[in-house]
């Protein structure tokens, strides 16, 4: 990870922050955006979205993974679900332990590899190595996906996503009983203070917010219908476990060993159950459905037998 601080220069005064710190560090401008979509860039301590506008004086830090080359390798999955496929977009169910796409230090299999070796053909706009990508899933989250393949399916779909116009629901099982058991989580998230891997709920992060409800309660455990408003990373992770209620299986973020073995969990119990938006070529609604992955269901029937 490297790192710039400096105070804005007057010139820069009213710049979009992509732009802006495109010209500070020679950054290419869909670079510098990806920089800031990954939280890496501050003002005056506080995280800056791309489309934020510079202020004279105010102090800027960036962050960020210098890139080296990686790119899409096909490579087949044969879990890969196909939901959904026409001439502008695929939605795929993405199991455990896939990525959306190649990234540094990432040696596993991808959506967009799995695409390939299958015989996709997706959009080219976006960096090379995500090409189509409008949206991910961590790796250890399984569920839908939506891959745009045509051009003008990648600017619509990037701007619903944008916009907070797609219906993103997720289920989790998380540690304990929220209380309430039907609420909404608003608070922002950020890279965490001492961890480059994790986010946290930091005073400085962008705006986050998580809608969920109770669908059935266990000992020890529940099962939560959620709703992102918006979509960060590790969104759900963190906002359950600042609540306290980690999701069941995450190490990363706190949940109980004890239990994820009781359960036989290897990952976050967390699945992206449905996703639904305009269809960018008709406008018509969309919406699709997936099932709960053998790993998650098991685990489901130990705390239904409890």
């Amino acid at each position: 990870m490297e790192s710039r601080s400096l105070p804005v220069p007057d010139g820069l005064d009213g710049v979009r922050v992509d732009a802006g710190i495109a010209k500070l560090l020679g950054f290419s401008r869909s670079f510098a955006a990806e920089v800031a979509e990954a939280d890496g860039v501050t003002l005056d301590g506080k995280t800056a979205d791309k489309s934020d506008r510079l202020n004279a004086g105010a102090w800027l830090e960036v962050s960020w993974q210098p890139r080296s080359e990686v790119s899409v390798v096909p490579v087949a999955v044969p879990d890969l679900g196909i939901v959904h496929d026409d001439d502008d977009i695929v939605v795929v169910d993405k199991p455990v332990g896939v990525a959306a796409h190649p990234s540094v230090g990432w040696e596993g299999p991808t959506v967009l590899g799995a695409l390939a070796a299958a015989g996709f053909r997706v959009s080219t706009s976006g960096a090379a190595e995500r090409a189509g990508i409008v949206h991910r899933l961590d790796a250890g989250t399984s569920g839908l996906m939506v891959v745009a393949k045509s051009e003008h399916a990648y600017t619509d779909l990037k701007r619903q996503f944008h916009d907070r116009e797609v219906n993103k629901i997720y289920h989790a099982v998380v540690q304990g009983h929220p209380d309430p058991l039907n609420g909404t989580i608003d608070a922002p998230i950020g890279r965490h203070p001492s961890s480059s891997w994790k986010f946290a709920v930091t005073a400085g992060g962008k705006p986050s917010v998580t809608h969920y409800e109770t669908i059935e309660a266990f000992r020890g455990a529940s099962l939560l219908e959620i709703h992102l408003e918006t979509g960060r990373t590790h969104q759900i992770r963190v906002h359950m476990a600042a609540q306290r209620h980690p999701c069941v299986g995450d190490a990363m973020y706190g949940a109980d060993p004890t239990m994820s073995a009781r359960l036989g969990l290897g990952r976050q119990w967390l699945h992206a159950m449905r996703l639904g938006f305009a269809h960018p070529a008709t406008g018509q609604q969309v919406e699709f459905t997936s099932r709960y992955p053998d790993d998650l269901a098991h685990a489901l029937d130990v705390l239904r037998g409890e």
